[in-house]
């Protein structure tokens, strides 16, 4: 469907009558909306306000093809929580259903990390027509350095907010805390943001769903011994340093393929289908998680590894 067409209409007692349940079903929005309740585990809150956004889009849309002109909604964004908590996955969405409505060209996401002045404004130009992510945007202005142009960056992008709101459209994100203290001391910024949401921890039952999740998109599965040892090893990583929810069960899951692939290699044994899928309870063990020591390796560390977006931003 022509992206910002919504069309199923009749006419009643000489009115035209809009089926707003058939609308969003012909839509990308619902298709958007059913892949982020797959993608995401758990975070009912911040599903809520997404498809919260989304009403409010679509009526937008269908009040605008029946003649109810009227301003274009604030549409940048805030998402604050701790990493992994999946506030790239719904930018990405997000930007799905802004172009399937057709407030932004394209389901675009550019990502932004900090500029001086002039390679702000040209980030900001090839950014027009899609949604710009600034993670950790706190980092913007940092006044404890002399030679910081954050301040001129941020009235360049306050500006651009303000001025352009219908060629762009701006997500902040970080910790919640340092964001509290980003808009108390910018609060301009603040003041046009429309949407803040907050992406809550993950608890231990939810990450195990979604190392499930994680390991069946990649034909992988645990053994039945496996799966208490990988219960232990959330709880484990969880109360250990720099814990970054999803992030690190990514990262767990990727060593436990390598520790099975070496496995597997060592033995040189006849293997079978379901022993190339099985992740092993020796597979977990062998991390240093469990041995008790200070979070050094690559299973208690999260591993700054490309993300969604950063393949989508280079493509």
């Amino acid at each position: 469907m022509k992206a910002g067409a919504l069309t199923a209409t009749t006419e009643r007692n000489g009115d035209v009558a809009i089926d707003v349940g058939a609308a969003l079903r012909d839509s990308e929005v619902a298709h958007v909306l059913e892949r982020l309740d797959r993608e995401l585990v758990a975070l009912e809150p911040v599903k809520m306000r997404i498809r919260e956004i989304a009403a409010l889009l679509v009526v937008d849309t269908l009040r605008r093809q029946v003649g109810l002109a009227s301003e274009r909604p604030s549409l940048h964004m805030s998402f604050t929580g701790n990493p992994g908590t999946g506030k790239t996955t719904v930018a990405l969405r997000m930007a799905e259903i802004l172009a399937g409505l057709g407030y932004i060209e394209k389901p675009k996401v550019g990502q932004y990390v900090g500029h001086t002045a002039p390679k702000t404004k040209e980030v900001l130009k090839r950014a027009f027509g899609g949604v710009l992510f600034i993670d950790e945007a706190y980092y913007l202005h940092r006044p404890e350095n002399e030679r910081d142009y954050g301040q001129e960056t941020i009235e360049i992008l306050l500006q651009v907010m303000e001025n352009d709101r219908d060629k762009l459209v701006v997500v902040l994100a970080g910790y919640a805390d340092r964001m509290d203290e980003f808009f108390r001391m910018n609060p301009g910024m603040g003041s046009r943001i429309a949407h803040h949401i907050d992406f809550p921890d993950y608890h231990r039952d939810e990450l195990v769903a979604i190392g499930e999740l994680m390991l069946e998109q990649q034909r992988y599965a645990l053994s039945p011994e496996a799966e208490t040892v990988f219960r232990d090893y959330i709880e484990r990583r969880m109360a250990m340093p720099r814990f970054a929810n999803a992030r690190s069960i990514r990262n767990a899951l990727e060593r436990a393929r390598l520790r099975q692939a070496n496995r597997l290699v060592d033995e040189g044994d006849i293997v079978t289908r379901d022993d190339l899928m099985r992740i092993e309870a020796s597979d977990l063990l062998k991390s240093r998680v469990f041995a008790y020591t200070l979070p050094d390796d690559s299973d208690a560390l999260p591993a700054p590894e490309p993300t969604d977006l950063d393949h989508h931003a280079a493509t």
